[in-house]
């Protein structure tokens, strides 16, 4: 197909703030192309640079080969259909189309001849002396796509034209368009925010963002094979979850291990894996290759909205000890000097050592003069492989020290069979100025607590959600819940056949259902 219009690294400015960064691409003759994206994102302004209502700041405009952006809008070879019809009320169907070409003093047996071949096209024979103030939004919009199809335009601009119209006139001019643009077979570029409107109607669409092209594919491209998280759920509705691309075909997520149909991935690459709500299907539960549980019920006309939870998460909760104890000053040697109560596993006693201790009590010692670190030089305490609590001693050279609680206790650890993962935290003491001066709190919560938890096959989980009872600028002592967690999956599940909230299903779907995108940067 030979290439009929090119943007070459299209930039357009408004008031210092660029609505087109850069965009490049190639339009072919005969093709229908939706521009397609929410509002601001710059798909109208690429359409009126092309029609000649605007001027781009930089790049280049061909058409056929030539550059157009100096060439004035009435000589281009484009017409353009706006949302707001623009038709001459004083004027009746047939004159309204007859305008331009009675404009360029055509004859007038040549324009009866095409007016009423537009009449035709557009199944408005019988109304060419109707007024077109009398006629229906879906009469008013056939009538201006005859009178911009009438001059022969070598493309033809549609800015949102059937934004106007109700969903059952919007439904049925869609079909309208594609069959009109099939028959006069001349370029078609439709701007629209409706992804219903660019699936039914294009050959291809062109998804934007921000000014930026995001995607450029026929309709089913764009469906199944989404590039990034923005066109999965913008065209349509997708189920977005996290996970590993094994290798070529094979890829895990929630743990498990599926096949799937892509390929070109680094080994071991995180992942984002698609996977729409139509191509899930509920089963029996002993049947799912995932197993979940009905969290809701949408009736939506022809099929219920299903919401299956597979994963609650894995979760841990453990005691914050919040003190607000100052720290101990030896005036004599000018050092002051800290440390926490902590919390230990049994388990973890025979690998006890001073360095460890240290760190586990952020034991410290400063001068407060210059707020420089001094050594602890010394530990001491004894300690016993069981349940209990036992003083910690740290001393400075200069005889500074403060002695804290070590309290060992049994293990912290949730396992779940269910979700084949395990959670492990320490309950921990803080003082209530670190906590206030955190930058970071989730993170450091989960430092401070030792927070990990990984599959039962031993491959590490991330803890992605971390719930606290306090606020943390105006924390007071006392003892307080923190609780890890890790990810919960829902899905969403459209089905024609109806469950009961609370159900125990299963979830099952083929390789082909799986779509593989990379992780957005």
């Amino acid at each position: 197909m030979k290439k009929l219009i090119q943007f070459k690294n299209i930039v357009k400015e408004f008031d210092g703030k660029l609505v087109l960064k850069g965009v490049s691409l190639d339009i072919y003759e005969n093709e229908f192309v939706t521009l397609l994206g929410p509002s601001g994102c710059g798909k109208t302004t690429l359409l009126r640079i092309l029609g000649g209502f605007l001027t781009q700041n930089e790049g280049q405009v061909l058409f056929d080969g030539e550059e157009i952006s100096k060439v004035p809008p009435y000589k281009r070879e484009i017409n353009t259909v706006f949302q707001k019809y623009a038709l001459f009320p004083h004027m009746n169907v047939y004159n309204n189309i007859a305008f331009g070409l009675k404009i360029k003093k055509e004859p007038k047996d040549i324009i009866e001849q095409k007016v009423k071949r537009m009449l035709k096209l557009v199944n408005l024979e019988e109304y060419a002396d109707r007024s077109v103030t009398e006629m229906s939004g879906g009469q008013q919009q056939r009538v201006a796509i005859a009178r911009a199809l009438v001059n022969e335009p070598s493309v033809l601009l549609l800015d949102e034209p059937l934004g106007a119209l109700d969903l059952k006139l919007r439904q049925e001019m869609q079909h309208e368009l594609k069959k009109i643009q099939q028959e006069v077979g001349i370029t078609f570029i439709y701007v629209t925010h409706d992804q219903e409107e660019a699936l039914t109607m294009s050959d291809k669409i062109v998804v934007m963002k921000d000014g930026e092209i995001q995607q450029i594919g026929t309709p089913t491209d764009i469906y199944n094979e989404p590039v990034n998280e923005f066109v999965a759920n913008f065209i349509g509705e997708s189920n977005i979850i996290e996970g590993v691309m094994l290798e070529d075909y094979k890829v895990m997520f929630e743990g498990r291990k599926f096949d799937c149909v892509d390929f070109g991935f680094e080994k071991n690459e995180p992942v984002e894996v698609v996977i729409r709500p139509e191509d899930l299907d509920i089963v029996p539960r002993e049947q799912g290759k995932l197993k979940g549980v009905v969290k809701s019920v949408l009736f939506k006309g022809v099929h219920y909205e299903t919401m299956v939870e597979t994963k609650v998460g894995t979760e841990i909760t453990v005691k914050m000890q919040v003190s607000d104890d100052q720290p101990v000053f030896n005036a004599a040697a000018n050092e002051k000097m800290s440390a926490n109560d902590f919390y230990l596993d049994v388990e973890d006693v025979e690998e006890l050592d001073d360095a460890t201790i240290i760190a586990r009590a952020d034991a410290q010692a400063w001068n407060p003069d210059e707020d420089e670190l001094i050594s602890i030089k010394e530990v001491q305490y004894s300690i016993k492989k069981e349940n209990g609590t036992y003083p910690v001693t740290f001393s400075t050279a200069a005889g500074t020290s403060v002695t804290v609680n070590m309290i060992v206790k049994d293990e912290n650890r949730v396992t779940s069979e269910e979700n084949e993962e395990e959670i492990f935290a320490v309950n921990f003491y803080k003082k209530a100025d670190e906590i206030q001066e955190s930058i970071a709190l989730e993170t450091d919560l989960k430092t401070w607590a030792n927070a990990s938890a990984w599959s039962l096959e031993g491959e590490p989980v991330e803890i992605t959600d971390v719930k606290y009872d306090f606020d943390p600028e105006h924390i007071t002592p006392g003892v307080y819940d923190v609780t890890f967690a890790t990810k919960g999956y829902e899905y969403k599940v459209d089905t024609t056949d109806k469950h009961e909230v609370g159900e125990e299903v299963g979830l099952i779907f083929e390789p082909e259902d799986i779509h593989i995108m990379s992780m957005e940067q």
